[in-house]
């Protein structure tokens, strides 16, 4: 009876469709605690800010390696299109090896009965709160000497898209030395773009209806050498060299009709833009324990280099060539960033303290040639954190306590921004039963501009109609409150929180009339305010309390509202979904992935999410493992975005990837092991801001 009641509880809920980003959320409780209280016969604990699980014999043969592993936890589903392992609830997730961030290949590098169990984060520490909104923490048991290698290769016959990668590991003693490789390559020759700008300027209706055709493409490679030393209850290094290495390009050719109220013409235009950049990173890490209860970590991360990015744009009367509009932008960011962290932690008999300090600063020189002609210009950014926190844990309570300061400095030529901000979290956690708990977490932090919507940089879009930033911008200020309640067993594991998210002068993209140019700009403002609130309900349900089927869903009705610096309230109701059908039987498995794209609001935009509709199937042969899968089944991978009734500007753009439809795949992998890998448990883990384009 009470496997029929779970079937139909999972399936109605199929006929509700949303999607959520999680919100800003707190740190988790220390592993100490995790090892004292868990169980072995227990695939699930819960905890106020995470769930631990742990693996069972049949699992453990049936996955390559831990990366299948993460797969069957049921917040988290595999992206085929880039073979990534994502949260199924969205935003950014962070993945950890022993409290070390690691990379896709890293975690394909530990085998699966290394696993001791797995750390899920839907509260992440405060150390990666401002990075994450999904933190999952891989714990291994102790190294040995060994090595393990692997390399894995994905394409589609009929277009360019190719995925690929390698990695080796090599322990000896307290040393470990790793490397990695990988590729993404995408190079698409029928994009599809249909656009139209409607809008009145000085008493007359304009309109601009374009189509055109793209060939775009772009190559993602990263190369990774690190070099780990660790003795066991004294000291820990890590040195680490990162290489990216990014292109990508767009040309497209196309026709539009340019209305004037009455009067019509036919144009012609080209599109052409790309950027690149090699990306150097030197991360250093060193921890050292202080007694029985103290220990001291230092993360520096540092990376110099170029972006080059370019854009060209020209649209004409056909017949008479005479030119419409002529746009050449051509930028050269060189780019400094460094980002350096302190921490101490303190374990007392009622609980655990951490405190710590981070900086991140970010300079970048800017060489431009735009529409209003040449520049050179300078922007910093620098971003201060100070923070300490408590956890404790009361009979069935458990509590994480933290304040902190965070300090925002941007400068440019145009403007300076100087502010410090309070920072207070709170999580609190009532277990019910041992399957059933409720959660409450609560936050409240600043969130910086980014450096696109800062910038100086004006291109031309359409006839009267050209990109604007900002560089007087101000940050948000985000209040995030949730309350979440859990329930899971061998067949059903369940959330259902409602969130509400308050954010104060909110950074809102929208059109103005642009005095310069003497049609409209879009540009970006700090509105009032913006508000998020709704129901998640995520879950996974197996009906044979095993791999043989799974099915997992997210279903979250949302509502959304922003009011601008103009007083004018925008609204969106939504109902997003996401569903994963999957089956392991043996050494096959296959996977479906399903879902219905809604709109969502986006500044002066309403855009959808990337519609899916994939299947994929792999089979494991000793070492090897086959696979096959058909991505956007009977459709092409498809983008919509329009404004809103309130834009002065009527916009909206409808692009497909013809390539994309019904692509065919196949894939092959390799993987050996021998022994066991060194693994750190590193306590900080920090990243430089990433490249500045516009």
């Amino acid at each position: 009876m009470k496997k029929a009641i779970y079937t139909a509880f999972i399936l109605s809920g199929t006929f509700m469709f949303s999607q959520e980003k999680s919100p800003d959320t707190v740190e988790g409780s220390a592993t100490k605690e995790i090892q004292e209280v868990i169980l072995k016969s227990q695939r699930k604990k819960q905890f106020a800010d995470k769930a631990v699980y742990t693996f069972d014999r049949e699992a453990l043969e049936k996955a390559r390696y831990a990366k299948d592993l993460l797969q069957t936890l049921p917040e988290l589903q595999l992206d085929p299109v880039a073979n990534t392992i994502t949260s199924t609830k969205g935003g950014a997730t962070l993945f950890l090896i022993n409290g070390i961030e690691a990379t896709d290949l890293q975690i394909r590098s530990v085998m699966p009965g290394d696993v001791v169990k797995v750390e899920y984060y839907d509260i992440p520490p405060a150390r990666w709160a401002t990075r994450a909104d999904t933190v999952v923490n891989i714990l291994t048991r102790s190294a040995e000497t060994g090595y393990v290698f692997g390399a894995d290769l994905s394409a589609a016959f009929n277009t360019g898209f190719v995925n690929g990668s390698a990695y080796a590991n090599y322990t000896k003693g307290k040393n470990n030395l790793g490397f990695e490789y990988s590729i993404n390559l995408r190079d698409y020759d029928d994009r599809r773009v249909s656009s139209i700008y409607d809008y009145r300027l000085n008493g007359k209706q304009y309109r601009s209806d374009e189509n055109r055709t793209d060939h775009f493409g772009y190559t993602f490679q990263s190369i990774a050498l690190r070099y780990t030393r660790m003795v066991p209850e004294d000291y820990a290094f890590q040195v680490k060299l990162n290489m990216d290495v990014f292109s990508r390009f767009s040309k497209g050719i196309g026709q539009s009709v340019f209305t004037m109220d009455s009067f019509s013409e036919q144009h012609s235009m080209f599109k052409n833009n790309g950027s690149d950049y090699v990306i150097p990173k030197l991360d250093l890490y060193y921890s050292k324990e202080i007694g029985d209860k103290d220990e001291l970590s230092l993360n520096l991360v540092g990376s110099h280099y170029t972006t080059n990015t370019s854009e060209t744009a020209k649209e004409w009367i056909m017949g008479s060539g005479l030119s419409v509009y002529d746009n050449d932008m051509v930028l050269k960011a060189k780019q400094t960033s460094i980002v350096g962290e302190l921490a101490h932690t303190h374990d007392f008999a009622a609980g655990k303290l951490s405190s710590g300090y981070r900086f991140s600063v970010t300079s970048i020189s800017n060489d431009l040639n735009n529409l209003a002609g040449y520049s050179r210009y300078s922007v910093n950014y620098l971003e201060q954190y100070i923070y300490s926190e408590f956890s404790g844990k009361i009979e069935k309570f458990t509590y994480r306590v933290g304040a902190g300061l965070t300090n925002i400095h941007n400068k440019s030529a145009a403007n300076t921004f100087d502010e410090w901000s309070f920072t207070p979290k709170v999580v609190l956690g009532y277990q019910l039963k041992n399957n059933q708990n409720f959660r409450f977490t609560g936050s409240y932090s600043p969130v910086s501009p980014s450096s696109n919507a800062l910038s100086s940089n004006v291109v031309q879009l359409a006839p009267n109609i050209v990109q604007r930033g900002n560089p007087f911008l101000k940050s948000q200020q985000v209040f995030s409150n949730n309350l979440t309640y859990s329930f899971s067993n061998k067949y059903f594991d369940f959330n259902a929180a409602l969130f509400y998210r308050y954010t104060d002068r909110v950074i809102n993209q929208y059109y103005v009339q642009d005095e310069v140019s003497g049609g409209y700009a879009l540009t970006y403002e700090n509105g009032k305010y913006g508000q998020r609130y709704g129901m998640q309900l995520t879950g996974s349900y197996k009906p044979f309390g095993s791999n043989l089927l799974v099915l997992k869903a997210v279903i979250t009705p949302t509502s959304e509202t922003i009011r601008t610096g103009r007083d004018m309230v925008i609204k969106n109701n939504y109902l997003g979904n996401y569903f994963v059908l999957s089956s392991e039987y043996k050494s096959f498995s296959v996977q479906y992935q399903f879902n219905i794209p809604v709109y969502s609001l986006s500044g002066a935009f309403l855009n959808t999410n990337e519609n899916q509709n994939n299947i994929f199937i792999s089979y494991k042969h000793r070492n090897w493992t086959f696979s096959t899968g058909m991505y956007w089944i009977g459709m092409p991978s498809e983008y919509k975005t329009k404004s809103l009734p309130e834009s002065l500007v009527d916009y909206r753009v409808h692009t497909q990837i013809m390539n994309n439809k019904s692509m065919f795949v196949l894939g092959l992998s390799y993987d050996f092991s021998k022994g066991k890998k060194t693994e750190l448990q590193r306590k900080l883990n920090n990243e430089t801001a990433p490249a500045a384009t516009f």
